[in-house]
């Protein structure tokens, strides 16, 4: 029964090792093929939470047709990292579908957050598997 545990966690690992990968390569694309800009921070939205409130910012910046685009920030923080008026670096896909911000929690943060989570998971259903069979 135990084995079974083991080989779950190893198997979960295994798939958020296979995301995490997905994400870094299509944050590798998106910098690659994408079009870097400067944004401009316009507003920062206020959402209540259970410590509080967060910050989210939304950015504006122009595309390479001149049109204006405004777009929200998927991460709300307390404190928050940009004021009204900052700019920041901006990277965005050809088709405008896809825009992160040039940080590194910016590009990376799905594949951090994989890695993270996958890492003990990997350690444990392999290392139980190892243990055992040597």
């Amino acid at each position: 029964m135990i084995e079974y545990v083991y080989s779950g966690m190893l198997s979960v690992s295994i798939i958020l090792i296979f995301f995490a990968l997905k994400s870094y390569n299509a944050t590798k694309t998106l910098q690659s093929d994408g079009i870097s800009t400067k944004a401009i921070v316009i507003d920062l939205i206020r959402n209540r939470g259970d410590n509080g409130y967060t910050y989210k910012p939304v950015f504006e910046y122009t595309d390479r047709d001149n049109e204006s685009v405004v777009f929200n920030s998927q991460i709300s923080t307390n404190p928050s990292p940009y004021q009204v008026g900052d700019s920041v670096m901006i990277i965005y896909a050809k088709n405008g579908d896809q825009r992160k911000v040039v940080s590194f929690w910016g590009l990376y943060r799905w594949t951090i957050i994989l890695l993270a989570i996958a890492s003990p998971l990997l350690v444990i259903g392999g290392g139980y598997f190892l243990y055992s069979r040597g």
